[in-house]
């Protein structure tokens, strides 16, 4: 579609729901071609050309990292990752090894991201997601060495729908929700890193939408993140309605104050997901029941060694103490794939995604699991607050049982979590060794499906919408239902107000989501009662795909 000017209608994956109407914005993000070709590289021996790229890296993993400080949760997570990234010595050597075999500077920097890039894709799952890090990170370095600002996202001053082919993680992170009124890309999945922060920063937003980049900037757009639709020079009367009825009920939405239940009264626990005791301390004071997913690994990512027992019990209560009487879900490590830890990380495996990641790391170092939960435990009694601790990448009932043996015996309450198909297969016989299952829907939709996050072509399958999804997180509601114990969902689907009805349908028990998605999800629970929301579940269940699956749910509950 080469001219988007006149009115029509292009369709995506829909993200983060809300209705958003302004004139395009297209991002192309490249160092210009001028400046490329007047960068002499060929000029510079070999120690100097690699001091100049050892600089311009450094730059560009300063720039990341000083804004991780002032970031938080996802985006900060993405941001240090990306920082690290750059200055990786792998990445550095095979650039020093295009220039021993008398490449210019610029060839071997592109030759070794495409080197790296070559490995993460073959890699697949979550590390070939690095890719576009990876892109973005050559194109920060060129702009560095040739005398450019670095290339990405310029906030414009007026309020634009911003249309990219993909947007670094870096990127939306820094993105200003003030200025940004919808993020629509043409690549991506609806749990990319993207779609994640833009969740975060509540920003209307659609990925996998093929043909959105042939719009030409200032054209008008009407972005709708609940059905995914996007239309190009809409009516602007009719446009404006639109969002105005959607900023209407936002508002109130806002004003849910919780706690989390039915119309008709059935109790739902309501619950934030936090990385550091600062996103620990401004989720408390939302209506929050407590944290479902405390993801431990996100403190140590630019930690070169383990810490203590007691100085990770340090860092641990930062996140327990603001949620005293409340309670709190640790995640031990979560280390490797795509969240490398240099102490806790298998270098050189052919496939991280399925490989020693997760518990699994604790396979041939048990004394890393150990120290964890010294720690946690030390946390728990320090700050006297309840808490709950499970084990990610559970694959068999024996894991199961060791992991729940190990954190019964310091006082704690286990649980697993479902992110591998055997494990939702698996669950009652689970719950006969722990006391409660959290189902991580990222990976467990990646797993089930054998589809990569990031591959744009794929990006219908990575959808938590998928019936075989569903059919694996009833199972497991079932099994807890008949066990009597709790099972949560702590990944991006419980933020989806429209699944988190089907979640909670299906006998879901808690939704663990991003601070700002908690009020429109506890809105939307409230304002369905039980019975409607089994007949949603029921619908959601019996669609072929994930479209019809949402336009079967909303038909129900709109009902």
């Amino acid at each position: 579609m080469s001219d988007q000017s006149s009115t029509g209608s292009l369709h995506g994956t829909p993200v983060v729901p809300g209705v958003a109407y302004g004139p395009a914005l297209v991002v192309r993000g490249e160092v210009s071609p001028e400046a490329i070709a007047r960068f002499d590289g060929a000029a510079l021996d070999e120690d100097a050309a690699l001091t100049a790229y050892d600089e311009a890296a450094d730059a560009v993993a300063t720039g990341f990292t000083r804004r991780a400080d002032k970031a938080s949760g996802a985006a900060a997570e993405v941001l240090t990752a990306s920082a690290g990234l750059s200055r990786d010595k792998g990445l550095r050597s095979a650039v020093r090894k295009h220039l021993r075999s008398g490449e210019d500077l610029l060839t071997s920097v592109h030759a070794a991201v495409e080197q790296f890039t070559a490995v993460f894709t073959q890699m697949g799952g979550l590390m070939a997601e690095r890719v576009t890090d990876l892109r973005d990170i050559e194109r920060r370095v060129v702009a560095h060495l040739v005398g450019e600002p670095e290339p990405g996202v310029q906030m414009p001053e007026d309020p634009v729908v911003l249309l990219a082919a993909d947007l670094a993680p870096s990127d939306t992170a820094t993105l200003d929700p003030r200025v940004v009124l919808a993020l629509v890309t043409e690549r991506g999945g609806p749990t990319s890193h993207t779609a994640i922060i833009a969740r975060q920063l509540a920003i209307p937003c659609v990925v996998g939408a093929p043909g959105v980049t042939d719009i030409a900037t200032g054209t008008p757009l009407l972005v709708d993140g609940t059905t995914g639709s996007i239309e190009t020079a809409p009516d602007p009367d009719q446009a404006r309605r639109q969002v105005e009825a959607d900023r209407e009920q936002r508002a109130a939405l806002a004003t849910w104050s919780g706690p989390g239940e039915t119309a008709d009264g059935t109790r739902i626990k309501i619950l934030a997901n936090v990385a550091d005791g600062e996103s620990a301390r401004g989720a408390a004071d939302g209506p929050v029941e407590g944290v479902g997913l405390f993801r431990t690994e996100l403190c140590f990512l630019n930690r070169t060694e383990e810490p203590s027992a007691e100085e990770q019990a340090q860092i641990y209560g930062e996140v327990l103490a603001p949620f005293k009487g409340r309670y709190v879900v640790v995640r031990t490590l979560d280390a490797g794939s795509d969240k490398p830890v240099a102490f806790a990380t298998h270098e050189g495996e052919e496939n991280p995604a399925l490989g020693v990641r997760g518990l699994r790391l604790s396979f041939d170092n048990p004394d890393l699991l150990v120290r964890q939960l010294d720690g946690i435990a030390a946390a728990a009694e320090a700050t006297g607050t309840e808490t709950w601790v499970m084990a990610p990448m559970v694959a068999t009932v024996a894991e199961a049982a060791e992991f729940g043996e190990a954190v019964r015996s310091r006082g704690l309450k286990p649980g697993v979590m479902v992110e591998v198909p055997s494990a939702a297969l698996l669950a009652h016989r689970m719950l006969e060794v722990v006391d409660f299952l959290s189902i991580g829907t990222n990976d467990l939709t990646q797993y089930t499906m054998a589809a990569d996050r990031m591959a744009t072509d794929l990006a219908h399958l990575t959808d938590a919408w998928q019936p075989a999804v569903l059919q694996l997180i009833a199972i497991t509601a079932e099994a807890g239902k008949q066990a009597g114990k709790p099972v949560g969902v702590c990944g991006e689907a419980a933020a989806d107000p429209l699944l988190a009805c089907v979640l909670v349908g299906m006998g879901i028990t808690s939704l663990s989501m991003a601070s700002a998605a908690v009020r429109p999800v506890g809105a939307r629970l409230a304002a369905a009662s039980m019975d409607h929301l089994e007949d949603a579940a029921e619908a959601a269940l019996a669609a072929k795909d994930p479209m019809a699956a949402r336009a079967a749910v909303r038909a129900v509950l709109d009902a």
